[in-house]
């Protein structure tokens, strides 16, 4: 699934910022299906030019004689939106329709390493998102209707190339005795109320939410500032989990089920545990690396007697 945004862009002419406006109307004059033109300093997009704005202020009275001799910083926009090649269609198709009204149908630059490498229309970006939003849906949990297994994973890789990451793994301790113990639908319920849960806060903050299969939920954040949010997470997870239990569970905080290894035996009320991984001292070079040391602090975090949160 194509989700960066460098992976549609195309070029079109790029000119230094000295070039007279006399040559960005032999450019425009040449090739009719070029709507902008991207002005850079050593590779580094800093402005656009496009053809609807240029020809209308040379059609001013006196304009063409005013322009055409000078430089095409005088007709620029100096604030086009500029995106990474490692944003993805979702993000950049919300960033380019919270222009101006008379910004909307600009090209957005698509740079790599902060250098210039192409522009993407707004048609030819929408028309993409649309595409991905369709394929999108097709991946996404039947149960709480969030991204699954393939968008976590493109997500993911999306991510290490950010300057700051955090992934919160969140699971249910105890879940597989719950289910046994008041069985399937009552235990697809209390994952569909975890995945709300876990919503109100994403949706709040614009985070990425998915649910990986079973019990067990991800949230990626561009920042480090996490602990806040899983505190309240987990407040409020334990204070929902209560109406999930008959008053003689709760009473006694653990129901007598079968454990991994078919004996009976007391096992407590389901809680929540949180790994969480970031980018903050250490480095991953793949999705594997990555994925592989949140399974260790997630096994580590489990251990732990209660709703808990463990970063490393």
């Amino acid at each position: 699934m194509v989700d960066y945004v460098g992976d549609i862009a195309k070029q079109v002419p790029s000119i230094s910022l000295n070039t007279v406006n006399k040559t960005v109307d032999k450019i425009f004059s040449g090739d009719t299906k070029i709507l902008g033109i991207v002005v850079v300093d050593q590779d580094v997009p800093i402005s656009l030019i496009t053809r609807t704005d240029f020809y209308q202020k040379l059609g001013d009275l006196y304009g063409y004689n005013l322009y055409i001799g000078r430089s095409v910083e005088l007709l620029a926009n100096k604030e086009p939106l500029i995106v990474d090649y490692y944003q993805s269609i979702t993000t950049v198709s919300k960033l380019a329709m919270e222009r101006k009204e008379e910004d909307l149908y600009d090209y957005v630059i698509v740079t790599k390493d902060n250098k210039y490498i192409g522009i993407v229309n707004i048609h030819q970006l929408l028309m993409k998102l649309v595409e991905v939003q369709v394929e999108f849906a097709s991946f996404l949990s039947p149960l709480t209707k969030l991204p699954g297994n393939l968008v976590i994973d493109n997500k993911l890789k999306e991510i290490l190339h950010q300057e700051k990451y955090s992934v919160l793994y969140f699971d249910l301790d105890h879940f597989k005795s719950y289910n046994d113990t008041y069985g399937f639908k009552k235990g697809d319920d209390l994952l569909t109320e975890t995945a709300n849960l876990l919503k109100r806060y994403c949706d709040e903050k614009g985070l990425f939410l998915g649910h990986i299969g079973g019990d067990d939920f991800i949230i990626i954040l561009d920042h480090y500032d996490y602990q806040v949010m899983c505190e309240a997470i987990l407040k409020d997870f334990d204070k929902n989990i209560k109406r999930f239990y008959k008053s003689n569970h709760l009473a006694q905080k653990y129901v007598i089920a079968e454990n991994r290894q078919g004996v009976k035996e007391k096992i407590a009320i389901v809680s929540l545990s949180i790994a969480v991984v970031t980018n903050h001292n250490q480095q991953f070079n793949n999705v594997d690396e990555l994925t592989e040391y949140i399974a260790v602090v997630k096994k580590e975090c489990k251990m732990v007697k209660g709703s808990c949160c463990l970063t490393k």
